[in-house]
């Protein structure tokens, strides 16, 4: 059967199963099945029967897909699903789930939240600001985008209402500001689209970054200019008790700031030491230097820590560096985590997966330190003086043997294990963890296994598409026709905002960019956009980041957005969908304008690369 017909026996067969509320994974499996059918054993369709009874047999013509088990386009079929499913890289997409649904309830995002409320309280419009600041922070440690629109609902959404906000623009700065998690590193949608189309993911995360904060960053104006024209929209609060002057605010930032810098420098600085120690900065002919990592990296390091303290005994002061860092120090367990994540993957420390669970760990240990106040450790510990010697030192015992037996740098490795796990049967003794865990653990579960079953599915039927020469049939199709290379971008996005409307993120990137890409590869680069030149070996992550930036605007868009449900199920009763949907309008519309930016300002996503 030919391909054109097998197109449209896809589209109409995925409207239909759609419609009729099958779930996504099963129906791309059914017409995955279906194109195999149809392009390589047409015989089973017309000659049904001869499949079914033996008396038949001879009128049957075999097919590539029956003939001979174990070989031909199913077996190919197969091997495609199952090298996708074993991804090393796939494995950091529960993770970061797990991670986000440890971040939920561990009370980091309240302490965050608090701490920018201090600073920007006094701002017109400041706790919409706060909101969105709070989203971009959220995404850069996670990338997980429900969970972020439910916590700011929960936390944001009394508070803005209460302080006579307008209701339509709290809603809107909510879902937009939460749904920066597809933009900005590490997205989840990055990380399966580089999977699908064999992308560098870091390559995607560095050309992600100016299009996501550039994003937050027209959200952001968009609220302050508007609060300040329409001041009714967004009433100042009530002056709080410890609020000081805007002069002093900023003298007790800048010591929180120094303080922040000041430790950030330490860090660094004990890693410079510890790679000058023991030698790993030592390079060999052909590799690159270590970033601030190497000898001569140490007294521009130890500079910049001179710097800070000078700042912050003889400028800001000791009085309000302790202010600025009682009321800032929220802020700090965000960015340690984003720190952990972000930094051991551009260090060049782990890969994203190992990232993934350093995130999921520090969230954790982070929460068990939260628990408590400095005052209530301090007695905790003295109380129980004689358990921590004892466990801590059983614990080094244990490790130093184990790094003893086992040979090499897997012994201290193991070792290391042996403390990490240690620590963490430690922590789950602290109250309520064990159900913290365990919650995570559940929603992770339910959320994976969608994932899971929606990739399956929708790698099968990209599978059989391609192997049924649908792409090709497509480009020609659309290269053929001689249309200007920004109309057939624009004929993309269109058709990529319509699917988002009706169609969940896993199911467009694994369905409709296997058949996009290779177009995209065909038209001539020099005519992408109107503003500089992209490079060709950057197309492919350009695409990525302008896929995402076009799935930012279908969390948005009616009737299906999932944003407006996420908020829905936490909104108090009176917020109704058409309420929720109604708000989301001038966020549409800047998340198009981003999205304009990047078509007609390619190179964009190629200045930090």
């Amino acid at each position: 059967m030919d391909v054109g017909t097998i197109s449209i026996v896809v589209v109409l067969g995925l409207i239909v199963l759609l419609a009729i509320g099958m779930p996504l994974g099963l129906a791309s499996a059914a017409l995955a099945l279906l194109v195999m059918v149809m392009k390589f054993e047409p015989t089973m369709l017309t000659h049904t029967a001869c499949y079914l009874w033996a008396e038949c047999e001879g009128q049957r013509i075999p097919g590539l897909l029956t003939s001979r088990p174990g070989t031909g386009p199913l077996y190919i079929l197969l091997q495609k699903i199952f090298d996708l499913m074993t991804e090393y890289v796939l494995l950091s997409v529960p993770l970061f789930i797990f991670m986000a649904a440890l971040l939920e309830r561990s009370g980091i995002a309240k302490t965050m939240y608090d701490a920018l409320d201090y600073w920007l309280s006094r701002v017109r419009g400041g706790i919409a600001v706060v909101t969105s600041i709070m989203a971009v922070i959220m995404a850069a440690m996670s990338g997980i985008i429900g969970g972020e629109v439910v916590l700011l609902g929960l936390i944001a959404l009394p508070q803005m209402l209460r302080l006579g906000y307008d209701q339509n623009l709290a809603i809107g700065t909510i879902c937009a500001s939460g749904s920066l998690g597809t933009m900005i590193p590490p997205s989840i949608v990055l990380i399966i689209y580089g999977l699908i189309t064999e992308t560098s993911i870091k390559a995607l995360f560095t050309g992600a970054f100016i299009p996501g904060f550039m994003l937050a960053s027209f959200i952001i104006i968009y609220i302050l200019v508007r609060t300040n024209l329409n001041p009714s929209l967004a009433p100042l609060p009530e002056p709080r008790p410890d609020d000081v002057g805007g002069g002093q605010k900023v003298m007790r930032f800048g010591g929180f700031l120094t303080i922040l810098f000041g430790g950030f420098a330490v860090a660094v600085l004990l890693r410079a030491v510890f790679f000058t120690l023991t030698g790993q900065n030592i390079l060999e002919e052909g590799e690159d230097a270590i970033t601030w990592g190497m000898p001569y990296d140490i007294p521009y390091i130890l500079g910049f820590l001179a710097l800070c303290v000078v700042l912050g005994l003889f400028v800001f002061g000791r009085e309000n560096c302790r202010e600025g860092w009682k009321h800032g120090a929220g802020m700090v367990p965000p960015f340690v985590i984003i720190g952990v994540v972000l930094g051991s993957i551009y260090g060049g420390i782990t890969g994203i997966t190992e990232a993934a669970g350093m995130g999921a760990l520090a969230v954790f240990l982070i929460s068990v330190i939260l628990d408590r106040s400095f005052e209530e450790w301090k007695a905790f510990f003295y109380d129980n003086r004689v358990k921590v010697a004892m466990f801590g030192a059983a614990t080094i015992v244990v490790a130093i043997i184990v790094a003893s037996i086992i040979p090499g740098q897997t012994g201290v490795i193991a070792g290391a294990m042996v403390v990490v796990i240690a620590g963490f049967y430690w922590c789950m003794r602290a109250p309520g963890k064990v159900d913290l865990v365990w919650d995570g653990l559940m929603r992770t579960l339910r959320s994976t296994g969608t994932i899971i079953w929606v990739t399956i599915g929708a790698a099968a039927l990209a599978g059989a598409y391609t192997l049924a020469g649908g792409p090709n049939y497509i480009a020609n199709l659309i290269v053929g026709s001689e249309m200007p290379t920004m109309l057939v971008l624009l004929t993309m996005m269109l058709i990529l905002l319509f699917m988002g409307a009706f169609m969940d993120w896993v199911g467009i990137v694994l369905l409709i960019i296997p058949v996009f890409l290779p177009i995209v590869r065909r038209l001539p680069i020099e005519e992408i956009g109107f503003i500089g030149e992209l490079d060709p070996k950057w197309l492919s992550v350009w695409f990525g980041v302008l896929f995402c930036m076009n799935m930012q605007v279908s969390f948005l868009s009616p009737p299906f957005g999932p944003a407006a449900f996420y908020l829905k199920s936490v909104a108090p009763p009176h917020i109704s969908l058409t309420d929720i949907f109604r708000g989301f309008l001038p966020f549409i519309c800047i998340q198009l304008c981003a999205l304009a930016v990047l078509l007609i300002w390619p190179s964009i996503v190629t200045l930090l690369l």
